[in-house]
């Protein structure tokens, strides 16, 4: 590669490759704020749970922008890149909502290194899973008790396991008492990254480096041109296998 194109792929930024807005986008932004804010009146108590990713990002903006008292939290693996704890500092430092980090149990996370090892997770599904119980569900569990319901970044685009979201799902609101809200659920990629673009929104710079999708360090590399938007994510796995549990059904009514 020449030194002047790999000079022009080190200036592309996220924003640069990915800020195309859909035709549909205007109606889209309006019709968002319009339905998160009646989701946030009709089923408070109501938490945002963010990764810290572009659509998270979005929504707490979307958020502070209707002026509503709505805790995010974020779920601290133990396990997340420096840049992605580096945003969460400034996110902390910056946010108008009150932030809320819940962190796995300690001796949980010693007692499956210590019988399995740190490298298990590439080992088998189960593992891997067991891995994301540990840093992952079992906090997300204390970060909803007493809610009613929360709001995720899901959108149908992301992948196929999730093209059937729809804007309220209450597939877990008899197994586990609340429902989830999908704000983004029919926005694309262009448009989440022109919001970000037109609010000067603060992202993860590994976003710039190709990756889409970020979750935990050992879990997460980047994408190559033509790959599916989660394919960085649990690479080692199939396709089918690719959720950590926090959003496996999909289903209910928009």
């Amino acid at each position: 590669m020449s030194s002047t194109l790999l000079s022009n792929r080190q200036r592309e930024t996220a924003i640069d490759r990915w800020d195309h807005p859909s035709e549909q986008y205007e109606a889209r932004v309006q019709s968002t704020l319009t339905q998160l804010k009646e989701s946030v009146l009709n089923l408070s108590p109501i938490k945002q749970a963010s990764s810290l990713g572009p659509e998270d990002i979005v929504i707490t903006h979307l958020l502070e922008t209707l002026g509503v008292e709505v805790p995010v939290f974020v779920l601290e693996t133990g396990a997340l890149n420096h840049e992605t704890l580096a945003l969460l500092e400034r996110l902390q430092a910056h946010t108008k909502l009150p932030l809320e980090i819940y962190r796995p149990k300690a001796e949980q996370v010693i007692e499956f290194v210590k019988t399995k090892g740190q490298k298990a997770i590439y080992n088998s599904i189960d593992d891997r899973k067991e891995c994301c119980h540990i840093r992952k569900l079992e906090p997300l569990s204390r970060a909803l008790k007493g809610q009613r319901a929360w709001i995720t970044g899901l959108r149908r685009e992301q992948s196929s396991a999730r093209a059937q979201v729809s804007f309220i799902d209450d597939s877990e609101l008899s197994s586990k008492g609340y429902s989830k809200v999908n704000p983004l659920v029919d926005w694309t990629w262009g448009d989440v990254w022109h919001y970000i673009h037109l609010n000067q929104l603060d992202y993860n710079p590994l976003h710039d480096d190709f990756f889409p999708s970020i979750g935990c360090a050992p879990c997460t590399r980047a994408i190559s041109m033509g790959e599916e938007f989660r394919a960085g994510r649990w690479w080692w796995e199939d396709e089918s296998a690719k959720e950590c549990g926090l959003h496996v059904s999909q289903g209910a009514k928009t």
